[in-house]
């Protein structure tokens, strides 16, 4: 298992893969133009391309991982897609509260799914759960994640693509912003960040800053106000960037 390009995790983990496009952030999705490069290469995980699919032998592999790590699950899809069964979400969540010595990272953008199964699930406390927020009109998934039973709860502003006035970050417990990247990249206001880092300072809530974005990602970096924002949930303590 290598380690994930993803600035705030440290490996990737993908019971299922595909999804399908709900709100403007999804409109640039990596993850799709991913599926179909490795579908073009013939790997058989994605032989059906950015169809939703479920992979149920993935689930054996987080108990074979002898030292701690950080685990994005479903980088390559979205684990509360309408098309991943109950049940399967469900035995998701088993095999994460099993493998107790590593913290598993969820994000979704269907939250209100989330909240409808909220009570039908065991929420262990090594799962972080959290939502993408793109814009202040979908700022409702910051209220559906705050009514579920998740012990750390997270908002991903990825990609940001206007500015949030009315932002309330009530028990939430981390804070990721990160501006588009790649053709056709959408542009994030230096403003728009700074609200959104003040309110977390203000709050006390772990801060991370991602990346500008852009057509030229590296090239723009992730300095905001001259410094790199790395702050993570108490959760994360001591756990390597990378276990073998």
């Amino acid at each position: 298992m290598r380690r994930s390009a993803i600035e705030w995790t440290v490996t990737t983990w993908n019971p299922v893969t595909g999804c399908t496009k709900i709100s403007p952030g999804c409109k640039h999705c990596y993850a799709e133009s991913f599926s179909r490069r490795l579908k073009a290469q013939g790997h058989p995980r994605y032989k059906h391309g950015f169809k939703v699919t479920i992979h149920r032998n993935m689930l054996g592999f987080p108990p074979k991982w002898k030292k701690p790590r950080l685990v994005f699950v479903n980088s390559m899809s979205d684990l509360f897609h309408e098309e991943v069964p109950a049940d399967f979400i469900k035995d998701t969540f088993e095999v994460m509260r099993e493998s107790d010595t590593h913290q598993f990272q969820i994000l979704t953008k269907r939250s209100d799914r989330v909240l409808n199964l909220d009570t039908d699930l065991e929420w262990p406390p090594n799962v972080w759960m959290g939502v993408s927020v793109e814009n202040e009109e979908y700022t409702s998934r910051i209220n559906d994640l705050r009514r579920t039973g998740a012990f750390v709860k997270f908002v991903c502003f990825e990609p940001l693509l206007g500015p949030i006035s009315h932002l309330d970050l009530g028990l939430i417990d981390w804070v990721i912003v990160g501006g588009e990247s790649g053709p056709g990249a959408r542009v994030m206001q230096r403003d728009w960040v700074r609200v959104i880092r003040d309110k977390c300072l203000e709050n006390d809530i772990p801060f991370f800053f991602k990346q500008w974005g852009g057509t030229q990602r590296k090239k723009a970096g992730r300095l905001l106000d001259g410094r790199i924002w790395d702050q993570m949930p108490a959760n994360a303590a001591g756990i390597p960037l990378f276990a073998e």
